[in-house]
């Protein structure tokens, strides 16, 4: 929905802004959570200025002394990573009703954004990972025979993929016989998430397991037909049983397979294209793995 659509105009209040903008971003494919956390920052700065401050009369002053008031004056703590959300919120509304024509001039556009530094993710080390692939091995071959947790967890490694992808992950998604290797494709439903689609190759040792908790489990739709907590304890448990101090998740799978990637000399636009991530994104990931590789 674009601001006409309800008639607004730079002597519009800023709140008769949100229900436009809100079906806008849904329209675009962003996340529930990312609407409701944009829309919680742009109320925000409707609290901060006068209430009868109309659209065309905020200026870009009034934006700098609204982060300043963030950062220093309201009383309550914002993280390095909440404030640059927040400017992110104010830009992208503002660069909307520019866009539109309700605004002629954008006022957040000289606003400066925020980076937000975030402590370096964990990685596991190669005898880290040998070991925690070897508990979760010994479950194959045990009394019980069980390959679910081998299947989890060296799927992660060798493809980087997130919790969410994992958990997208249907059987039909799967191609074993494929001419080059076995395969699997990672789908998104969402049409603003597809340049995050791709294939990625596996491997004959994962194809093996895999059959071997197909016979087990039988999953008929999903890979891996339970909660996400339920796999996040069964990565945990294979750290447990590898006798490691850091608990595993699917974070430092995809850090870990990322990094190994990295260090075996894989060119940085291949890993990135595994990862599923844009040429802006990878920026701050290929900092942060030459900075776990030592390289920096």
């Amino acid at each position: 929905m674009s601001p006409s659509q309800i008639s607004l105009t730079p002597n519009s209040l800023l709140p008769a802004t949100f229900k436009s903008w809100e079906m806008y971003m849904k329209d675009q494919g962003r996340s529930p959570y990312t609407v409701k956390a944009f829309l919680s920052d742009v109320k925000l700065l409707a609290q901060f200025l006068p209430p009868d401050r109309a659209l065309g009369a905020i200026t870009t002053g009034d934006l700098n002394r609204f982060v300043k008031w963030l950062e220093k004056e309201r009383g309550v703590p914002c993280s390095p990573k909440s404030l640059a959300r927040r400017i992110t919120s104010f830009k992208s509304m503002f660069r909307w009703l520019h866009q539109f024509g309700v605004l002629a001039l954008d006022p957040a556009e000289k606003v400066a954004q925020r980076s937000a530094t975030s402590p370096p993710p964990q990685v596991l080390t190669d005898e880290e990972v040998e070991a925690a692939l070897e508990a979760a091995n010994r479950h194959r071959s045990g009394p019980k025979a069980d390959a679910r947790s081998y299947t989890l967890f060296s799927l992660l490694l060798i493809t980087g993929i997130k919790k969410s992808e994992c958990l997208g992950i249907r059987m039909e998604h799967l191609d074993l016989d494929s001419q080059g290797g076995p395969l699997v494709f990672i789908r998104y439903a969402s049409p603003a998430n597809r340049y995050k689609e791709r294939k990625l190759l596996l491997t004959k040792e994962w194809a093996k397991a895999f059959k071997e908790y197909k016979a087990q489990y039988n999953p008929t739709h999903q890979l891996f037909p339970w909660s996400p907590r339920r796999l996040e304890y069964l990565l945990e448990d294979i750290g447990t049983e590898a006798g490691l101090e850091k608990h595993i998740s699917f974070d430092m799978c995809r850090w870990t397979s990322a990094l190994r990637d990295y260090k075996n000399g894989v060119e940085n636009d291949r890993i990135r294209q595994k990862l599923g991530v844009s040429k802006i994104q990878w920026r701050e990931i290929n900092l942060k793995l030459r900075k776990l590789s030592g390289t920096e």
